[in-house]
């Protein structure tokens, strides 16, 4: 990563409401960050910066490179924490706990409990479109945090970070969990109904940043999931049908 460019708002002497977030980012990592252009860098949504030249012209980086190192750094470092404390399970079992770690709606629930909306820097208009909620959103920016850390101070402060912001998510399920589809194929094959069908209502958005809408079914009851991904979509499908059945 290069110096800041002159009269950067998130980087050289940012301006108060800039200066705030990266405070409380560091505060939440527990890390005094040597070269703060990783942690703003993590914290810049692509909408800040816009596409093409426009990038490149300003010489920063939305938080996506970022987002892509923490998810290895995460990945390895739960993998790591669950070969300690679950050190008799199989590897199917423990890839289920993984799966169920590192997916978005994990990560966005974490995100949420510590306020990382609040520090994510946003344009104007996908602010007011509350571009800040979405799971997708909180999760990359989560991961962006991770692989700043691992970046400016290595593993040791990355992996004390993700124990303690994932010690209520790892103790949550005394067996390992099921994904929704899985839970939902489950339930609904118990009472005969057959396999869930998943549909794709709606695909939108530009081909960086898709957006799907896809309906599952299970008998005659149906819900909608979103999600960046149509994997992801169908995931959150599942979930609000079973929640949808529970009730």
């Amino acid at each position: 990563m290069g110096p800041a460019a002159d009269g950067d708002p998130l980087t050289a002497a940012p301006p108060a409401g800039a200066a705030e977030r990266l405070r409380r980012a560091e505060a939440l990592l527990g890390h005094g960050f040597a070269h703060q252009e990783l942690l703003a860098e993590a914290l810049t949504h692509r909408s800040v910066l816009g596409e093409g030249q426009k990038r490149a012209a300003r010489g920063r980086m939305s938080n996506e490179r970022l987002e892509f190192l923490g998810d290895r750094v995460l990945g390895l470092l739960i993998a790591e924490w669950l070969a300690e404390r679950f050190p008799a399970e199989p590897e199917g079992a423990l890839g289920r706990r993984l799966a169920h770690l590192v997916a978005a709606p994990t990560l966005a629930a974490i995100a949420r409990e510590n306020l990382v909306a609040e520090l994510l820097a946003v344009a104007e208009g996908e602010a007011r479109a509350g571009v800040r909620a979405r799971d997708n959103v909180l999760a990359d920016a989560l991961e962006a945090l991770l692989g700043a850390l691992y970046l400016d101070a290595g593993l040791a402060p990355a992996r004390a970070v993700v124990r303690r912001l994932w010690a209520g998510a790892i103790s949550v399920h005394a067996a390992p969990p099921k994904d929704a589809k899985t839970g939902l194929q489950e339930w609904a094959q118990a009472r005969g109904l057959g396999l869930p069908v998943y549909t794709l209502a709606a695909s939108t958005g530009p081909a960086h940043a898709p957006s799907f809408r896809v309906r599952a079914r299970a008998g005659e009851t149906q819900a909608e999931g979103q999600g960046s991904t149509r994997r992801g979509a169908e995931q959150d499908a599942a979930t609000q049908l079973l929640e949808k059945l529970a009730k």
